[in-house]
């Protein structure tokens, strides 16, 4: 009989973040049934100052054409609008709309819901920890 291996971490950690997007994900349907889950990798990159499209696309990994289509999506549902960069006049940022920081707004305050799940699940100390580990596998893997 074949031994069973328990799951590795990396199969762990990629669960553990696919249930706190669909937690995330969830929270902003209610918010705004149009958003998609692919819309998560704009808000998550953005920049509040704005961002040029070439830089959200880079930080997302993604092509400037798939952020793009991103970017007008959000555009269109008034969350986003391309304004001229004052360092370049002819290169365009990204900057939210006051909409945009409405839902910036309401998605902090699901994020700051999941942590005290967390914090509940875990204890302070628990959070505190798997917060550094992450930090230090993020930094130094």
């Amino acid at each position: 009989m074949a031994a069973t291996h328990p799951p590795h971490v990396t199969a762990l950690l990629y669960e553990a973040y696919m249930r706190l997007s669909d937690f995330t994900f969830e929270a902003s349907k209610e918010f705004d049934p149009r958003l998609r889950p692919a819309h998560s990798a704009v808000f998550f990159h953005m920049e509040h100052e704005g961002i040029r499209l070439s830089r959200l696309a880079e930080k997302a990994q993604m092509t400037p054409q798939a952020m793009g289509e991103l970017i007008d999506d959000l555009q269109e549902l008034g969350y986003l609008r391309r304004v001229p960069d004052p360092a370049d006049r002819r290169a365009k940022l990204i900057v939210f709309t006051e909409e945009g920081d409405r839902a910036l707004t309401k998605e902090y305050a699901v994020i700051d819901e999941i942590e005290r799940r967390l914090a509940d699940m875990l204890g302070e100390d628990g959070l505190t920890g798997l917060h550094g580990t992450l930090k230090r596998i993020i930094t130094d893997f």
